[in-house]
């Protein structure tokens, strides 16, 4: 049992360090370019694709609770 739980914690350890490594690199790029004034021109490219993931998100979670909400978006209606 000790060694699960050693070896949970382990992957707890790599998990969370991947995601301060990855926070981190993205704090750099957006520093970047907003020191080179190129984030504005960032921000309108991305905007539509992060909006159209946030709605692909929702249809995805919404999916199977409600089918004929589901079914009516289909359509185009909605």
């Amino acid at each position: 049992m000790e060694t699960y739980l050693n070896l949970m914690l382990i992957r707890f350890g790599l998990i969370a360090g991947g995601l301060v490594v990855l926070a981190l690199l993205a704090f750099a790029v957006a520093l970047t370019l907003k020191r080179r004034g190129r984030l504005d021109e960032v921000r309108r490219y991305a905007d539509p694709v992060v909006k159209a993931g946030l709605r692909a998100a929702a249809r995805r979670l919404d999916g199977g609770k409600n089918e004929a909400s589901r079914s009516r978006r289909q359509d185009g209606r909605r």
